[in-house]
C-alpha cells in the first residue's frame, strides 16, 4: 500500500501554521520554536528527527492540532501503527475537516484489526478526497475490506465512485471486472439454487453460452426459457439475437420473426427496431430500413446501432453529407466503435477528405486489432479453464 507520504506530509506541513493557531491558546515562544523545527525537518526529508520536534510540542500542549496530525502520520509511516491511531484520532476530533488525516486514521485502524471503523472512516471520505492519488489507495482498500467480507454490493458502491473520478485507471477497471464478474456468478448459483428450471435460468445459462460464442447452444436454451414462461421480458429479442448472429442460414432466417415479437411485446423496444433495419438493409429494402432507423431514433437519439444503420443507408443512396454527422456522432462518443470508423473511412474518401478517410482507417484498424487480441486471450483463458476442469474430474 503506497499512500506517498511525502505528498500528505507536505500538505500538513503547509497548512501547519494554520492548524498551530487552532491549539487552545496562543503557542508559547517554545511550543513555536518546536514546531519551526519541525517543519524545517520535513522539508528536508528527516522524518524521524521532525516526529521528535512534534512530541515536544505536545509535551508542552497536548491540543497542538499540528503536531498531533504530524505526529500520527509520522508514525504511521514508520509502522507504528498503534502509536499513530490516537494521534491521528485526537486531530479528526479537534478538526472533522481533515480528510487526509481521516483517511490515514482509517488505513491505520485496518492495520491494527479494527476493520469497522476503519471501514467507517474511509467510507466517510473515499468521495471528498482531492488528491487522485489518495482517493485511490483509500478506496482500493475500502474494495479490500468490502471483498474479504464478501460484500460485494457494498464494493460496487466505492468502485463506482471510483469510476466516476478516474474512469481510465487500470487499477479500478481491474476491480470492476472482478467484482461484477463475482457478483454473477454468486446471482447464477442462487438462481440455479432458487429456480434450475426456470426461464431465467435458462437465460443465464444462454447468456453464458453467447459470450462463449455458442450461438446454437444458446438458441436451444433461449428456447426452453421461452417455453417455460412466454412472457420473459425481453426474450424474443435475445432469441431473435442468437439467430441472427447464428452461422446456420436457416436458423439466420428466424430471427426477423422474433425482432417483429419483440417490437410486439414492446413497442419502445429501439433495439429491436433498429435489428429490423438491419435486416431491410441486407434485403435491399433501403426505404424501409431508413423509416425503421429514425423510428429507433426517436426513442433514443443517441444509439449507436440505429446511427450507423441510417449512415449506411444515407452512404447506399450516395449521400455522404448526411451520412458523416450520423457516424461522427458515434465516434465522438465512443472512440473503440470499430464499425463507425470504418464506415466513417468510406464518407470521407466519398467527400473527398483523404487525410481524414486514412486517420479513420487508422483508428478502425488499431480498436480491430485490441478486440482481436481481447478475443484471443478470452479464448486462451476458456481454453485452459476447460483443461483444468479436465484435470479435476480425471483426478
Amino acid at each position: 500500500m503506497k499512500v506517498f507520504p511525502l505528498l500528505l506530509l507536505a500538505g500538513l506541513a503547509t497548512a501547519g501554521h494554520s492548524l498551530a493557531q487552532t491549539s487552545t491558546g496562543a503557542p508559547s515562544g517554545q511550543i513555536k520554536a518546536h514546531q519551526q523545527r519541525a517543519h524545517q525537518l520535513l522539508a528536508e526529508k528527516k522524518p524521524e528527527l521532525a516526529a521528535r520536534e512534534f512530541a515536544a510540542v505536545l509535551a508542552i500542549d497536548p491540543k497542538d492540532l499540528d503536531a498531533q496530525a504530524n505526529l500520527g502520520v509520522l508514525l504511521y509511516f514508520q509502522k507504528d501503527y498503534a502509536g499513530a491511531e490516537p494521534h491521528l484520532r485526537e486531530a479528526i476530533q479537534q478538526n472533522s475537516d481533515l480528510t487526509k488525516i481521516r483517511a490515514l486514521l482509517g488505513m491505520c485502524e485496518r492495520r491494527l484489526g479494527k476493520t469497522d471503523a476503519a471501514r467507517s472512516d474511509l467510507e466517510a471520505v473515499v468521495g471528498k478526497l482531492d488528491d487522485t492519488s489518495i482517493r485511490m489507495e483509500v478506496g482500493l482498500e475500502l474494495i479490500e475490506i468490502d471483498t474479504a467480507a464478501h460484500d460485494l454490493a457494498r464494493a460496487t458502491t466505492v468502485v463506482e465512485t471510483l469510476r466516476q473520478k478516474s474512469p481510465t485507471d487500470p487499477r479500478v477497471l481491474y476491480a470492476a471486472y472482478r467484482i461484477y464478474t463475482d457478483l454473477a456468478g454468486e446471482a447464477l448459483l442462487d438462481l440455479s439454487i432458487a429456480a434450475p428450471e426456470s426461464g431465467q435460468m435458462y437465460q443465464a445459462i444462454a447468456h453464458e453460452l453467447v459470450r462463449q460464442r455458442d450461438m446454437n447452444g444458446a438458441i436451444t436454451d433461449l428456447r426452453k426459457a421461452m417455453a417455460a414462461d412466454p412472457n420473459l421480458p425481453g426474450i424474443h429479442y435475445e432469441l431473435a439475437e442468437a439467430l441472427h448472429a447464428s452461422d446456420d442460414l436457416k436458423l439466420r432466417g428466424e430471427a426477423e420473426e422474433q425482432y417483429k415479437l419483440a417490437v410486439a411485446a414492446n413497442p419502445t423496444d429501439e433495439k429491436a427496431i433498429s435489428r429490423m433495419g438491419d435486416i431491410a438493409v441486407e434485403k435491399g429494402e433501403l426505404g424501409s430500413a431508413e423509416n425503421l432507423y429514425k423510428q429507433a431514433l426517436v426513442l433514443a437519439p443517441n444509439d449507436p446501432d440505429s446511427l450507423i444503420g441510417l449512415a449506411r443507408v444515407y452512404t447506399e443512396k450516395n449521400d455522404p453529407q448526411a451520412a458523416a454527422p450520423l457516424l461522427e456522432q458515434v465516434v465522438k462518443a465512443d472512440a473503440s466503435n470499430v464499425q463507425a470508423h470504418y464506415r466513417l473511412n468510406v464518407v470521407y474518401r466519398k467527400l473527398k477528405r483523404p487525410e481524414d478517410a486514412k486517420r479513420q482507417l487508422e483508428e478502425y484498424q488499431k480498436y480491430k486489432d485490441i478486440r482481436e487480441k481481447l478475443r484471443k486471450t478470452y479464448k486462451s483463458l476458456r481454453l485452459e479453464d476447460e483443461g483444468t476442469a479436465k484435470d479435476n474430474e480425471a483426478h
